[in-house]
């Protein structure tokens, strides 16, 4: 056991945990500032002056943008939220509609793109 836990205030309140330090702080800083990098780099190499320099990337564009996006987003939460140091119960009740939100998402865009495909996109 670390010292700080048997102090008395860490005794008064057990659910408490340790708050990242601000080098932690800017550690997160630089890393979204790293993927805000990609993101825009990303963009330049698909549709910007210098598209077409690593072949066509136009079909997984949106993907790659998501998938960095949501890294961001889930660095934010976890650390600018304070989600990473709170109750389990504040993650799951935040993070829980997230998942259900994306699990739409992903049917309706599956069931839009089969549309498409296989009833030629003509709605009765």
């Amino acid at each position: 056991m670390t010292a700080h836990a048997t102090t008395p205030e860490h005794l008064a309140h057990p659910e408490e945990h340790a708050h990242p330090t601000p080098g932690m702080y800017v550690r997160v800083a630089i890393v979204l500032f790293i993927l805000t990098a990609l993101e825009v780099a990303l963009y330049e190499i698909t549709y910007g002056e210098h598209a077409g320099a690593f072949g066509n990337i136009q079909p997984v564009f949106v993907p790659v943008l998501l998938m960095l996006s949501a890294g961001k987003f889930a660095l934010v939460a976890m650390f600018y939220m304070h989600l990473k140091q709170d109750s389990k119960l504040f993650t799951g009740v935040f993070v829980f509609p997230l998942i259900i939100a994306a699990v739409v998402i992903v049917a309706l865009s599956v069931l839009i793109a089969y549309h498409h495909a296989f009833a030629g996109g003509v709605i009765t």
